[in-house]
């Protein structure tokens, strides 16, 4: 039987927490007498009555812009995603309860128990599609509203991109501090060129407070929906965010900006300057030479019979000087020997990380699949109990053997310490997989060949 008293908590709850209208409260109260009658149990239950309570789409996109006017945009998306939290669309509470730690070398190394560990990357092609409703695939804004996809409390707001409808959600289960998502709102495929380097820029500079990045577009590389035009960004500062230049480089046709080597164990250029047309023009030069270059001895191919195999992942942040972009260099190139990329994860480490490397792995915040809290309590145990790997954990021999030595060297007090310095490592070694340059000479040479300077 229903509990009343739980509708009258939830009602007050949407009146201080959604902006419930007092005088819709009678009819939110049968509505939710409904839903709690109805059968519906455990996430599909929380996902229809914050529907109900919360606030409708163009209630939600009016209030949203009138605070932009008002107070500017981080009062508005402060005030959007504490909605979102408020309306269980983000988890929060879930999200709050993955470890997450920041290692010796720079990395941050998050372990993520609240969504499964994502391993297939012909889902990436397909966009994963829905069986049914209005929308093509599952970041479509169709969306709201979708009981199927418990998208019955999803909220977005619209942004206008270079005069293009586009429209920007939160993630439900974020990777980092008010993760979202910039939607194209005409359902094509994930790509790169000129337009998405001046639509990045054009974002940070309506939300000056959020960093905003292109994965690459393509499989294995790339982010988990490839099949519709999308951009990933928020509040946190990336570790790439902080990374130093080592090598400056110059282009004769912009004196003024400034561009560098990253010293960063992937392939990443930063150009910064307060112009930013000088800015996408560089970057733009860099992107159009690396997807036709190739160099076999390095083992990079542009372009063979499975396609094209090069594509970047530019990110921007908006600086006290204008702007800064980062543009990593990325391949999806297999061989026999590395079938799941070559400037992927080896497969020494897959035991740690075998999904694709994207944007935000790329960028230096790692997301570890949520079975390894329970693996690397166990093997913690192995190792301070001076016990052998058994057959079943033998996937894990060199994270066994490397956190053992850190352990028993003193140098880390103890074994959860060790283990997480062990992460940090075994996450910087993969970054450095991803580097389509290991040596600097080479990435020097590439850069040459655009027209760029030591």
């Amino acid at each position: 039987m229903t509990n009343l008293h739980d509708i009258v908590n939830l009602i007050y709850y949407a009146e201080n927490k959604l902006a419930l209208d007092k005088r819709n409260r009678n009819y939110k109260a049968n509505r939710l007498l409904e839903i709690l009658n109805s059968g519906l149990e455990g996430g599909d239950l929380e996902d229809a009555i914050f529907g109900e309570l919360s606030l409708l789409p163009s209630q939600i996109n009016n209030m949203f812009s009138r605070i932009y006017k008002k107070s500017g945009a981080k009062a508005a998306t402060d005030w959007l995603y504490n909605y979102c939290v408020n309306n269980k669309y983000v988890k929060k509470d879930v999200l709050d309860k993955n470890p997450r730690f920041d290692t010796s070398n720079g990395l941050t190394i998050t372990i993520n128990k609240a969504k499964p560990e994502f391993r297939d990357p012909k889902k990436a092609a397909q966009g994963n599609s829905v069986d049914s409703g209005f929308a093509k695939c599952v970041i479509c804004r169709e969306n709201e509203g979708y009981a199927a996809k418990n998208k019955r409390n999803l909220r977005t707001v619209s942004l206008n991109l270079n005069n293009k409808k586009w429209f920007w959600q939160y993630s439900p289960y974020g990777y980092f501090n008010e993760h979202g998502i910039a939607v194209n709102c005409e359902h094509i495929p994930m790509h790169i060129d000129r337009v998405t380097l001046e639509n990045l820029v054009c974002f940070v500079d309506k939300f000056p407070h959020y960093f905003i990045g292109c994965n690459a577009s393509l499989p294995r590389i790339g982010g988990s929906v490839l099949a519709h035009d999308h951009y990933q960004g928020g509040g946190e500062v990336l570790p790439l965010h902080k990374a130093k230049i080592k090598t400056v480089i110059f282009d004769k046709n912009h004196p003024n900006v400034t561009i560098g080597i990253l010293d960063w164990p992937g392939t990443v250029v930063r150009i910064s300057s307060g112009n930013k047309d000088d800015i996408i023009d560089i970057a733009d030069k860099i992107r159009t030479a690396w997807v036709k270059y190739s160099n076999p001895a390095l083992g990079i191919i542009a372009e063979d019979g499975d396609g094209v195999h090069n594509s970047i992942s530019p990110t921007v942040i908006k600086t006290a000087d204008g702007y800064d972009m980062n543009v990593i260099l990325r391949s999806n190139i297999t061989s026999e020997q590395y079938p799941d990329g070559v400037f992927h994860a080896h497969p020494e480490y897959h035991a740690i990380k075998k999904e694709s490397i994207g944007l935000i792995e790329a960028q230096g915040l790692f997301i570890l699949p949520g079975r390894l809290e329970e693996e690397l309590n166990e093997l913690e145990r192995l190792i301070t109990e001076k016990q052998p790997l058994p057959d079943s954990y033998a996937q894990f021999s060199l994270v066994y053997e490397e956190a053992k030595e850190l352990y028993e060297s003193g140098r880390y007090g103890d074994i959860h310490t060790a283990m997480k310095e062990e992460m940090g490592n075994i996450c910087y070694r993969i970054l450095e997989n991803t580097a389509v340059f290991k040596y600097e000479n080479d990435f020097l040479a590439f850069l040459e060949s655009v027209g760029l300077k030591v």
